[in-house]
């Protein structure tokens, strides 16, 4: 796995130094479990510090966190036939807008691109 400029997100979202510390160290390998059913998929991230679970379809709107816990309202869509992008929404208070995009290419790798107003994180995952 390859991470660029991860940290970097954290900050732009008003989190604290002690959590993007904790949430910077627990992120360095975590595993990710995507399964589909038609327009349906589930993404399951396990770290050593907690794991995280999503449920969504493509088109239709629902309910998740952002990377600091805030709720917010994120719109799947598909980019390609192999990229799914989505916005997030926040439904209370103010901050930076959020956005993530997850693509898998033809060798197999996971792409995990995530933004924070002008400041963006991007993940490469590979296949064990």
């Amino acid at each position: 796995m390859s991470i660029q400029h991860n940290p970097g997100t954290l900050p732009s979202q008003g989190v604290n130094v002690f959590v993007r510390k904790i949430a910077v160290a627990a992120a360095s390998r975590p595993a990710v479990e995507i399964t589909q059913q038609g327009e349906s998929l589930s993404i399951q991230t396990s770290t050593s510090v907690r794991t995280t679970h999503v449920s969504f379809t493509v088109g239709q709107p629902f309910n998740e966190d952002t990377v600091d816990g805030r709720p917010c309202t994120s719109t799947p869509r598909w980019e390609t036939d192999s990229k799914i992008s989505c916005e997030q929404t926040l439904q209370k208070g103010e901050g930076p807008k959020t956005a993530w995009t997850r693509e898998v290419t033809n060798d197999g790798e996971l792409i995990l691109t995530m933004s924070a107003g002008d400041v963006v994180c991007t993940r490469v995952y590979q296949r064990e």
